[in-house]
């Protein structure tokens, strides 16, 4: 038996890290800390929004390997040559890789009632391709949702007539008004 999700996403860090999985009704966090794994389950119909911002803290990631040329330019002015060059070399492709990344990213998921701070992506070059892959699954599920209402409505009796009051009829906002409201 297969399984409905697919991983969409993951985001590594030194003491485990954090997959995304997706499936037809709902978003899966898989969050690692060592030796216990901690899911959170975000289900499509709940999601409001989802925002992933480029974070200043990738340029501090350059100080690594800053801190790596500096002491190979002192290693081949004072000590061997040989030995600076390589320190050099080392921390000058550091510092491409880290430019050719990109910036790092944050991100904040916003249900209903509740917003949380995990990481979607590890890079913001990433998160393009992996906000389409949820919105498209939120609009698949909101029209699932949208039809099965609809079909549920169609299955009453044709000679009942169904009493609304005024104040129910006005303050209940339609499904097709809150799924143009997300901004998904």
């Amino acid at each position: 038996m297969r399984s409905g999700f697919r991983k969409i996403s993951r985001v590594r860090s030194l003491t485990g890290g954090t997959r995304w999985y997706l499936s037809d009704d709902c978003l899966l966090a898989a969050k690692r800390m060592m030796y216990t794994v901690e899911y959170r389950r975000f289900y499509l119909r709940d999601l409001e929004y989802i925002v992933v911002w480029p974070s200043r803290s990738w340029l501090l990631r350059m100080i690594i390997p800053g801190t790596l040329c500096a002491l190979g330019a002192s290693l081949w002015r004072w000590v061997d040559s040989t030995a600076g060059e390589i320190s050099i070399g080392i921390g000058l492709v550091w510092v491409l890789l880290e430019l050719a990344l990109g910036p790092t990213a944050g991100s904040r998921i916003r249900i209903t009632g509740a917003s949380i701070d995990l990481p979607l992506v590890a890079r913001a070059r990433r998160a393009g391709k992996v906000l389409v892959l949820i919105d498209a699954a939120v609009r698949a599920s909101r029209e699932v949702s949208m039809e099965t209402t609809g079909s549920v409505a169609t299955l009453q009796p044709t000679g009942t007539s169904v009493q609304t009051g005024s104040a129910t009829g006005s303050a209940a906002p339609s499904i097709a008004d809150a799924s143009q409201t997300y901004g998904l």
